[in-house]
């Protein structure tokens, strides 16, 4: 069977054709500068070619009807006809708490991910849109929504809520919800391989670090505490958002610089972290280059930025009494074994030992820890779009499972 993933952002949808048997990608590619001029890359399925159109995208409709007829080329795609899609996953970023897991759309189903809405104002209403086009496009295939927050919906109440007055949660579900929830829950599963013991006796940090960053802690198979909170802007210093701080640094911020709370939260998110660290960049690469030419900046905000995780793997350790494993993933994760390594050497009290060399592998499923070590670290590689197909194939053919 064929599954088509989509990933529709603020701005931008990315697709996968899987087939479900194999786990195969078919097709995959992105469409970037929706409601601008627009332009759609993706590899020739045959040659391996970069193919770069760029057309005007005005709405996440006009994306996907594109997508489709490159997936339909009959020098390029990867299809004959529309008929060979059997169902399609769509990644819905913020779910509240009405999504505890994936679901089967249906029109009660988009209204309630309306509803939530409020909680996702850049990213929901791209992911209704996308999945309409598909309804649209192709009538009578499965639609299935595989929620961000999903996975972190068995966290315990003494770890989402704020200490805040309760009416807040009560009357607007003002909590933590968590996101990466996709990821998070792969990689825990696939890490889980590498523990001799069944995943309901495991304790594992996932640490997903690439522009957006998140930790979690997973016991049993199952989150109990996670970073991002109610928005992706809580928790650890990323490529541009601050992550964490005191929230009197807004009214601070406001009154010096004679901005509204939007405007400081526009800094927060998109001018602070790496970037608004160094001056320099919010890609690490870059400032991994920076430390090397010696840039002080650059050397601050690789330091800041393992540092925050450090410490918020050593809460999760103190969260679940303990870990079995720690792993890394997302394009910091599975790429910089700088950073592992400046992380993993402050862990040295849970009896790590750093493996240089297994830790120079990077990108690729490998143990990076020395043999006697108590706890094992792993470079883990994530695939949100094979775990969308996985779910999508799950709740569109239950009787197939």
């Amino acid at each position: 069977m064929k599954i088509l993933v989509i990933n529709a952002g603020s701005t931008t949808l990315k697709y996968q054709l899987i087939d479900s048997e194999t786990e195969q990608v078919l097709a995959k590619g992105l469409c970037e500068r929706i409601f601008l001029d627009g332009q759609i890359k993706f590899d020739h399925p045959k040659t391996g070619e970069k193919i770069l159109i760029k057309e005007d995208m005005p709405d996440h409709g006009t994306a996907l009807k594109i997508v489709i007829r490159e997936l339909l080329d009959p020098e390029h795609g990867s299809l004959k006809s529309l008929d060979e899609i059997d169902a399609v996953g769509h990644r819905v970023v913020h779910g509240g708490e009405t999504f505890s897991g994936s679901v089967l759309v249906t029109e009660d189903v988009l209204k309630q991910i309306e509803e939530v809405s409020g909680l996702a104002p850049l990213h929901n209403p791209a992911n209704l849109l996308g999945i309409r086009a598909c309804m649209e496009l192709m009538p009578g295939v499965p639609n299935v929504a595989v929620f961000d927050t999903a996975f972190h919906q068995t966290m315990p109440k003494k770890a989402f809520i704020y200490g805040i007055p309760y009416r807040y949660y009560e009357d607007y579900k003002i909590r933590k919800y968590g996101f990466h929830g996709t990821s998070h829950s792969y990689v825990s599963k696939e890490a889980a391989k590498l523990l001799d013991k069944p995943i309901e006796d495991t304790k594992i940090i996932v640490c997903h670090l690439g522009g957006g960053a998140s930790i979690t802690a997973v016991q049993g198979g199952k989150s109990v505490d996670t970073s991002m909170g109610l928005t992706p802007l809580e928790g650890l210093i990323m490529g541009t958002r601050s992550g964490s701080l005191d929230p009197a640094v807004i009214q601070f911020m406001a009154d010096k610089d004679g901005l509204s709370v939007e405007e400081v939260l526009n800094v927060l998110n998109k001018k602070s972290g790496l970037y608004g660290l160094s001056g320099l960049s919010s890609d690490m690469r870059d400032i991994d280059a920076g430390v090397e030419e010696g840039n002080e900046k650059a050397t601050l905000a690789f330091h800041a930025f393992c540092y925050h995780i450090i410490k918020t793997i050593g809460a999760y350790v103190a969260a679940m009494n303990g870990v079995d494993l720690i792993a890394f993933t997302a394009g910091i994760g599975e790429w910089d074994s700088e950073v592992r390594k400046e992380i993993i050497s402050s862990l040295t009290y849970l009896g790590i030992t750093l493996d240089d060399e297994a830790n120079k592998k990077s990108g690729t499923f490998t143990l990076i820890s020395t043999p006697d070590s108590k706890v094992k670290c792993a470079i883990v590689p994530t695939n949100e779009e094979l775990a969308i197909a996985r779910e999508t194939l799950k709740y569109a053919f239950p009787e197939k499972n």
